[in-house]
């Protein structure tokens, strides 16, 4: 167990699959260094981890039968189960990554100004490429490989405007037994006709994929309006629809990640008291609700993202890629308002 990687050398992920079809690989043990979370840092400080230089995992059954050290469990084990050691890793739960679009995979360090001009520039065009099915199950597979890679097991993950780019993503998850939840765009205005669909179109195609994939193995379904200036009221107005018949789905869009972006909402929906107040009157801001980004945030949006227990991801490669701003992580944990990474 002394065995040290050499510094600078990059040792990838070892990623412990567990088998949902019951046969007999489902369960085994694993030794190694092993580091595990058992609440928030902000809360509890240095227990919210737990070490083991020597540690021992033990999998039945595609569940954790127990987590100790190597010395107490080894005794324990059955005769028969499989033991593989580890002593160059460091196992710890897969990564979860709370915000990230997967047709963007192609553009990522695309020069670009700022958060429209990127869209307009980069994403957008990308993006069509999505409507042939083929072409998106060839992305969905590199895509996950490359969360695989760098220990992520579990996203929530923006498709495009084309159901065949969700559907082909399922597939892919699926096949890797992935916990992956995901959602065809909704965008029925100001972006290209080829990357826009209608409100009843949107309403449509989300709930067939809603009914064919939405728990089905560890999958789950979000709800996807790209953003508010993209969807109509009408839009808006449906993606609340879901969320009223499909309780258990989510909702991931995006919120207040630009200052441009934010004074264009205010153009665009003059009712509203501001950014977040758009999807509070349409419905959309619940305890399974994801904004990403959320930087420039009033004490009002703060107020009510906290008492709707909504969560914000935090995305600071994008952020500071393209000049969007500071996410103030110390003031969302003031107001209570639940916060991960993307």
């Amino acid at each position: 167990m002394n065995d040290a990687v050499p510094a600078g050398t990059f040792v990838p992920p070892l990623i412990l699959h567990s088998d949902h079809g019951g046969s007999a690989m489902s369960s085994s043990a694993h030794r190694g260094r092993i580091l595990h979370f058992l609440g928030d840092p902000a809360k509890l400080g240095d227990k919210a981890w737990e070490y083991f230089e020597d540690g021992l995992l033990w999998i039945e059954h595609g569940h954790v039968r127990a987590l100790d050290h190597a010395a107490y469990l080894l005794p324990q084990l059955p005769a028969d189960l499989p033991l593989e050691e580890h002593p160059q890793r460091l196992l710890l739960p897969g990564f979860v990554d709370c915000h990230v679009h997967y047709p963007q995979l192609g553009v990522i360090a695309s020069y670009g100004t700022q958060l429209l001009d990127w869209l307009e520039t980069h994403t957008f065009p990308a993006e069509q490429r999505f409507a042939d099915a083929g072409y998106a199950a060839a992305q969905a597979e590199l895509f996950l490989d490359e969360l695989l890679r760098h220990g992520t097991t579990t996203a929530l993950v923006f498709g495009t405007v084309h159901a065949v780019s969700a559907e082909a993503f399922f597939q892919a998850a699926q096949k890797r037994r992935l916990r992956m939840i995901a959602g065809k765009v909704l965008m029925d205005r100001n972006a290209p006709p080829a990357l826009c669909d209608t409100a009843a179109s949107g309403y449509a195609e989300s709930r067939a994929l809603i009914e064919r994939w939405h728990g089905n193995g560890r999958l789950q379904y979000a709800v996807t309006p790209r953003f508010a200036p993209t969807s109509s009221p009408e839009q808006l107005a449906a993606a609340a629809r879901l969320l009223d018949e499909y309780p258990g789905v989510y909702l991931h869009t995006h919120l207040s990640e630009n200052l441009k972006e934010v004074a264009w909402v205010g153009e665009l929906f003059p009712q509203a008291q501001d950014y977040l107040d758009v999807y509070h009157r349409a419905g959309l801001v619940g305890e399974r609700s994801v904004f990403a980004h959320g930087i420039h945030l009033s004490e009002r949006e703060c107020r009510c993202l906290a008492h709707k227990n909504a969560a914000l991801a935090h995305c600071p490669s994008s952020n500071l890629f393209i000049g969007s701003g500071l996410f103030d992580l110390g003031r969302a944990q003031q107001y209570g308002i639940r916060a991960g990474i993307g």
